[in-house]
């Protein structure tokens, strides 16, 4: 039997990644990318790397916008890359959160970062070698999920967030800026 051919990823979380976290981003008017995200996608994108994007979205559970608002927002987003000539494979999110949330998404669940659920369906979904893919995050939970999904290369970005030594030793590499990432692609 033939073994096919595993694929690596860059996972990317959204908010504070791809776009500027304003907070429970839904409509396209205040989606404002990260400077440097579609040049720095594309290269890795050249590079053979699949683009899946792993987001915590506990605004759809606790009301501030519906599934249907952010699955057009993130087509339109998929079309924004599109548009620079990078396929964005996949688009995973959480819509629980164990606290606050109406009663169908207030749960503790398997995909909600930092557990590694949607890691680990992008992994099986895309035939993805997990030690071969990087997660790009700007916080622990980012970090954790990665670490438990088995992705080898974890890489906080400061997008605005502050972060503590958690979070920093949970980290293989701290850029400033995505636009840093490339680098790893040279070494």
């Amino acid at each position: 039997m033939n073994k096919q051919q595993k694929n690596k990823a860059l996972f990317l979380d959204r908010d504070g990644v791809v776009n500027v976290d304003h907070g429970y981003v839904y409509q396209s008017d205040k989606f404002e990318f990260i400077d440097g995200v579609f040049s720095t996608c594309k290269t890795f994108y050249d590079a053979g790397y699949k683009i899946i994007i792993v987001t915590n979205q506990s605004g759809i559970g606790r009301g501030y916008y519906s599934e249907a608002d952010f699955l057009a927002l993130t087509q339109w987003m998929k079309d924004q890359f599109s548009a620079h000539s990078i396929e964005v494979t996949d688009v995973y999110f959480c819509p629980h959160h164990p606290k606050k949330a109406h009663p169908e998404y207030l749960k503790e669940c398997s995909c909600r970062k930092p557990a590694p659920g949607m890691l680990l369906q992008g992994i099986e979904d895309h035939h993805i070698d997990p030690a071969c893919s990087i997660m790009v995050g700007d916080k622990l939970s980012d970090m954790q999920a990665a670490k438990k999904a088995g992705i080898t290369t974890r890489v906080l970005v400061r997008s605005g967030q502050s972060f503590d030594e958690n979070a920093k030793q949970e980290a293989d590499l701290i850029i400033d800026s995505i636009s840093s990432l490339s680098a790893l692609l040279n070494t």
